[in-house]
Formats: structure tokens, sequence, C-alpha cells
């Protein structure tokens, strides 16, 4: 059995200076808002965070400094194009105090099953803390995780925790629970999302969320509401998120950061390739977002 249980996991952004360098200081900011303001655990840098434009030494970086920083469990974010390079990742996160490591398939490659089983079995025996997998065909197409492979892997594997599922494939994720839980009882779905009412009704018992950056106490409302099986007082809260979601979702981080300078944390633009809004687009992000009811009690700036 693996003794971390993941709840509530905020999925920060990662703060970059006027010139694309990481601001530590507005992170550590950004830490503590999280904390505040209901993250059970933080996972960094996700692909929220432009995980992908990070260099090898500034992914060590950002978390070590959320270690020494933040007073919830930390999730590394290891997923690299090559197993060895993944590996590395994982035993330095662990070295440094993570309390689990989060990887995706492979980037670039789209290698066949036993590929990706065999990219999973070397970096989850690279340590000994939990390895969460995290399944986002959006982001990573080409690489299907599938249910069969999830069993296989926990067969290899005893820190093999659980699944952070963003395919929003409820068949997949029915059969993944269906199986996975025979082979490991205590095994975990977490939705990669913010739709988690449905997520929650199959049996994800946590939720992976960058929009809580945006609101924080909306997203709090539907955690609760699903983690204590009210799928119905869910309902509401899940619906204003979807809303978010569909105002946020289709510009990537540089639609994320926006969002969050409407909501006074400001945290930079993106690095390039990656754009910000331009004066017009921002501006109808705006407006958006300040129609959208939910949003009026959340928090301002940092506080």
């Amino acid at each position: 059995m693996t003794a971390l249980r993941l709840g509530l996991v905020h999925a920060p952004v990662m703060p970059f200076t006027r010139e694309h360098r990481i601001d530590f200081e507005r992170f550590a900011q950004l830490i503590d808002f999280h904390q505040r303001h209901g993250a059970d655990a933080l996972a960094v840098p996700m692909h929220a965070a432009e995980s992908v434009s990070l260099p090898e030494a500034e992914k060590h970086a950002v978390v070590a400094f959320a270690l020494k920083h933040a007073k919830v469990p930390v999730v590394a974010h290891v997923s690299e194009a090559g197993s060895a390079l993944a590996a590395a990742l994982a035993r330095q996160a662990e070295n440094t105090g993570a309390a689990a490591i989060v990887a995706t398939t492979p980037y670039y490659w789209t290698p066949p099953p036993a590929m990706v089983l065999e990219h999973f079995a070397i970096i989850g025996g690279a340590v000994q803390i939990p390895l969460f997998v995290h399944n986002a065909p959006d982001d990573m197409a080409g690489s299907k995780v599938s249910a069969d492979l999830m069993v296989k892997l926990i067969g290899r594997l005893a820190n093999f925790a659980g699944l952070i599922d963003a395919s929003l494939d409820w068949q997949f994720m029915i059969e993944l629970m269906t199986l996975a839980r025979k082979a490991r009882p205590d095994f975990q779905l977490i939705a990669g999302n913010e739709l988690f009412v449905s997520a929650a009704a199959i049996g994800a018992t946590g939720m992976l969320s960058s929009l809580a950056a945006v609101a924080p106490k909306l997203i709090r409302v539907l955690y609760e509401g699903c983690r204590t099986g009210n799928l119905s007082a869910a309902r509401a809260p899940q619906e204003q998120v979807a809303a978010l979601r569909q105002a946020t979702k289709p510009g990537g981080a540089g639609v994320l950061k926006a969002a969050l300078r409407v909501m006074g944390r400001d945290c930079g633009d993106p690095r390039p390739p990656l754009l910000a809004l331009d004066q017009a687009a921002a501006k109808s992000l705006g407006e958006v977002l300040a129609a959208l009811p939910a949003l009026a009690d959340e928090p301002r700036g940092f506080a």
C-alpha cells in the first residue's frame, strides 16, 4: 500500500520576470496563496507551469524551492522524452524530499504499449516514493494509456499509486477502476481536470486543478461536494467551473496567466514560443470573467 492519499492538488503556474527568468519571489507568493486557499498538495511544475520550457536545472530548482517553502506535500512532475532522463528527475525529486512523482507518456515519441509500460516501469523503479501516471491525451497525442497497461504496471511496481486522468473517457475510467482495484485495492483515480462530478461517480477520490489559481474557493466547494459523496450539491459548482474552464482552456498557459492577471495575481507572460494574449483578447477575457457570478467572491491579489 502507498501511504500518500492525494486530495485536492493545486498545479500552480510558473511566474516569470520580463526577461523570462523564473520569478522565485512571486512563486513564493503563489505557493502561499495556494496553501491558504485549499490546496491539500502541490504538483510542480506541471504543463500549466510550462514545464516543457524549463531546462533540467530549473526543474530541480523549482521542486527544491517548493519543498523548502510549502507546508503541504509536493508532487514532482518528472516527464521527459527519454526514460532515463525522467528517472533521473525522479531520483533527484526523491532525494530532495518530494512526496511523490507524476509522469506522462514520453514526450515526442509515440511508442507501442510495451514501450510505454517499460517507460513507466523505469521511472517508478528508480524511486521508492509513489508514482502517479498522468494520462493527458490532449497534450500527449499518439501514446495511449489503457486499463490493461495500468494493471500490468501494478504488477511491476509496488509504488505505482494511481492514475491522474484528463482524458474525459468515462468508459476507460470505469474499466480502469474495475480492473485496477482488484489488483491493488488502494489504487487511486485522480481527476486530471476540474470536471470532477463524473469522475467522482466512477471512483475518483482526488482532483488536480490548475484553475484553482483563478478560483480556489469554487474549486474547493466542488471538491468537497464530491469528496463527501454529495454529487447533487456538487452539480451547481461543477456547472460554474465548467463555464470558467470553457473561458480559459483554449489558450493554455497564455490564457491562464491572463486570467490570473485579471484576478490581481500577475505571474508574467509565458515563455516563447507560447504567446501572451494581445490587448484585445485580454480585454475580452476580462469581460467574460467579470460576467461569471462565481468569481465575485473569489480572492483578489495574493491575499
